[in-house]
């Protein structure tokens, strides 16, 4: 989800009600687990996310081994329109093009390559309408992923059309109607929502919205507070923009790992040169997992650069979702015990399957 109109309803007061009856786990083709397992560590201990302090010393890891516990990832479910156009699109008249229906959202998506990477336990909470919910509730069921779905009853579901075009390597560009997902409010986040996490990770969407916002923000306080690490993607260079740096980086002050793109991390970081930028904002975020397609990433901590990983050979079809499924297999792979460079490895892995493929899921 990215690209065109962001908070067109978002300051509304929304109305909804909780979906009492989390998604549980389902049978699901379980997508790059063998080829997650074989890169860790034989006999490594099952290990969750680091139990964060408020204030956390520069030049500490912001993971260390703890019991294992789940991942809840707090985020945007939306219904993606993949169109797959073979040549350029052409103004006032008809372009050719493949088009499919998909279930997606950011931090969807993350939570389906999570639990497709090995995670055993994956929540899920985010708001929909009532449109769509069953069948995202059914979506999230079958990739493993408890669901904790908001029924919002005076919007939609969010849409997203991803324009993928075939002709310049499955480059993509999103036009977006966010519907119910920046309607999320402190309130529909509950209690037993945390209970057991060991990790939270925010979807940035909510950070582009006034409401989503400020339940974003007390996500992140109630994490804290609990002693529980947290994780953001910026997701979206436009929408970065529209709604300002300075109020993204302040809302999420206290963060211990960034997860950002390329555009995103010059932007936020006002640097010309990724491994600067990256560097410069691991002093703000502890750890900076910085992601370049088929470059592979740059992991920095507290203003020192750990390494680069590269890129894993792909067989480009669309590159929907490829950041969501390299967040999600690195939040997996670092809740079973691997280091950041591990965990980067396997996050490459996941996004070289992901553009493999049609739509931003396992």
């Amino acid at each position: 989800m990215a690209g065109a109109e962001a908070v067109g309803t978002a300051g509304a007061e929304p109305a909804g009600k909780a979906d009492a009856e989390p998604a549980g786990k389902a049978g699901t083709e379980q997508v790059g687990i063998a080829a997650a397992e074989s890169a860790r560590k034989a006999g490594a201990d099952p290990a969750g996310m680091a139990h964060a302090e408020p204030a956390r010393q520069a030049g500490t890891d912001p993971v260390a081994k703890t019991p294992a516990g789940a991942l809840l990832v707090l985020g945007d479910v939306v219904t993606d329109v993949v169109a797959r156009h073979r040549t350029a699109l052409q103004t006032g008249t008809d372009t050719a093009a493949d088009i499919r229906l998909a279930p997606g959202g950011a931090g969807a998506n993350v939570a389906c390559w999570a639990a497709a990477w090995g995670c055993a336990d994956v929540r899920l909470a985010g708001r929909v309408g009532a449109d769509a919910v069953q069948w995202h509730r059914q979506q999230l069921a079958a990739a493993g992923v408890r669901a904790h779905l908001i029924v919002d009853e005076e919007a939609p579901t969010g849409t997203v059309i991803c324009l993928v075009d075939g002709a310049s390597g499955a480059e993509r560009s999103f036009l977006t109607d966010s519907g119910a997902v920046l309607r999320l409010r402190p309130d529909d986040l509950t209690s037993a929502l945390f209970d057991g996490i060991a990790h939270l990770h925010v979807s940035g969407y909510l950070f582009f919205g006034p409401v989503s916002r400020t339940a974003a923000v007390a996500a992140l306080r109630r994490a804290r507070t609990r002693g529980v690490t947290v994780s953001v993607d910026p997701a979206s260079a436009g929408f970065l923009k529209e709604t300002g740096t300075e109020r993204f980086l302040d809302a999420t002050a206290g963060v211990d790992v960034l997860l950002p793109s390329r555009d995103e991390a010059l932007l936020l970081s006002g640097l010309p040169e990724l491994t600067s930028a990256a560097a410069q904002l691991s002093r703000r975020y502890p750890l900076v997992v910085a992601k370049q397609g088929a470059q592979g990433a740059v992991v920095c901590r507290a203003g020192a650069v750990l390494g680069a990983v590269p890129a894993a050979e792909a067989s480009v079809v669309d590159t929907t979702g490829a950041g969501d499924a390299f967040t999600g297999a690195f939040l997996a792979a670092r809740l079973s015990g691997a280091d950041p460079l591990e965990a980067a490895a396997e996050g490459c892995r996941a996004g070289a399957l992901a553009v493999g493929r049609v739509g931003g899921r396992p």
